[in-house]
């Protein structure tokens, strides 16, 4: 047997890695600015002033920072179920991109759309964008689940354009819910496909 039949099983383990590799970054920089209290919670939040001063980082740490450890476990909770659940469906170049546009799009959202709003915090938003590419990886993987999960991502969407936020979601994390930036973060992660297609399509 030569070298390429043979099981190398440190192989799996190692794509595996490169696969989690940008769900582990996000992870622990989340983990870390929790513990930096109020203090880095303040310092990170998206803050309209804050970017339009030039404060440009908060574009970014303001999805990473959370209202409270309460919040900040639900969704850490909820990207490492996802990523588990979309291991073969979805590879890091896509964690990257879906996470970026449904950043981006929260963020350009709150500035075009919000100016009474003063500042914003957590993950919840690019989750849902990050759900749009995973459940889409999963339609192509012939899995129903996927069905499912984008049905569901829909019904969740309307009700809370609806009636508001899910019962029980505010006393969860700690705060008033933004359910605009779930419906932004969706809209990245549609882009998100949009751009793979495209990509799948220029390809020879």
């Amino acid at each position: 047997m030569n070298r390429e039949g043979l099981w190398n099983p440190g192989s799996g383990r190692v794509d595996a890695l490169k696969r989690w590799a940008p769900v582990l970054l996000a992870a622990a920089a989340i983990l870390a600015l929790g513990l930096g209290g109020e203090g880095l919670r303040e310092w990170g939040r998206f803050e309209r002033e804050g970017v339009a001063g030039g404060e440009l980082w908060r574009l970014v740490t303001g999805h990473l920072v959370h209202l409270s450890w309460g919040h900040l476990w639900m969704n850490l909770i909820a990207l490492l179920l996802m990523a588990a659940l979309f291991d073969d469906s979805m590879e890091a170049r896509d964690w990257v991109l879906a996470g970026v546009l449904g950043a981006a799009a929260i963020d350009l959202g709150l500035m075009l759309a919000h100016a009474d709003l003063g500042w914003y915090v957590g993950l919840s938003g690019v989750l849902h964008g990050l759900m749009v590419v995973g459940g889409f990886g999963l339609i192509r993987s012939a899995s129903p689940i996927g069905y499912i999960l984008l049905a569901g991502l829909l019904c969740k969407l309307v009700w809370e354009q609806v009636s508001g936020p899910l019962p029980f979601s505010e006393s969860t994390t700690g705060g008033p819910v933004l359910t605009e930036a779930h419906l932004y973060g969706t809209l990245g992660g549609v882009g998100a496909e949009v751009v793979k297609l495209v990509v799948r399509r220029l390809k020879p």
